[in-house]
């Protein structure tokens, strides 16, 4: 897996307390992630002018190029081919969905996957800017993915998983719906050593 430190951090209100059935605070994580990425639907970045070749940001619509928010191009090391099917770990305003959707072309099928109803609306009319009518979108957890088992040939990922408390439920279901021999590229944030606790409780630095 690819690894790339993002800087900064995204602001916001200190996420609710714990339910009494929450013991970890999931809940109150995925409220805070959600309420970050809301807030920043429809600005733009200049995130991808770090990450991607020049002749991929010609062929983007500016719509995806400026709502990236990555950590680096996972699909560097995805070895797309054509006629596969490809699943995007939290696709945002599509960027990396509709590369995968040109490196697999028409024969092949992209699945951006989102929380936000919001994003998933900018990501399919980036889609259609670029011409793209074979990537689709749908709305789940990285942790409930709603797909079928060994339905999708690669799995991408960037900057997705490090924002999920359950980590290892994420690797179980990409693992689930993955087909025999397939494969996934991710790039994300690791950490070396243990955070302190005002910044492992910090809601920005857990959305950032």
């Amino acid at each position: 897996m690819a690894t790339a430190k993002r800087r900064g951090a995204m602001g916001g209100a200190h996420p609710p307390a714990p339910r009494g059935d929450d013991l970890l605070g999931q809940a109150a994580i995925k409220e805070t992630v959600l309420q970050a990425y809301r807030e920043v639907v429809g600005k733009t970045s200049s995130v991808a002018s770090r990450l991607y070749d020049a002749d991929d940001l010609a062929w983007l619509p500016a719509g995806a190029v400026g709502q990236a928010l990555g950590v680096g191009n996972p699909l560097r090391s995805a070895g797309l081919r054509l006629g596969e099917v490809v699943l995007d770990l939290g696709c945002g305003g599509g960027i990396d969905t509709l590369l995968a959707a040109r490196a697999v072309g028409p024969s092949g099928r992209t699945i951006g996957l989102d929380m936000l109803p919001e994003m998933l609306e900018v990501a399919a009319a980036n889609a259609r800017a670029a011409g793209v009518n074979h990537a689709e979108w749908i709305r789940g957890d990285l942790e409930q993915i709603p797909l079928p088992d060994a339905s999708v040939d690669v799995a991408i990922s960037n900057g997705v998983i490090n924002l999920s408390p359950r980590k290892s439920r994420v690797f179980a279901e990409v693992h689930r719906v993955l087909r025999p021999g397939g494969r996934l590229a991710a790039t994300d944030i690791v950490l070396d050593d243990d955070l302190p606790p005002e910044i492992f409780t910090n809601p920005a630095a857990w959305a950032g």
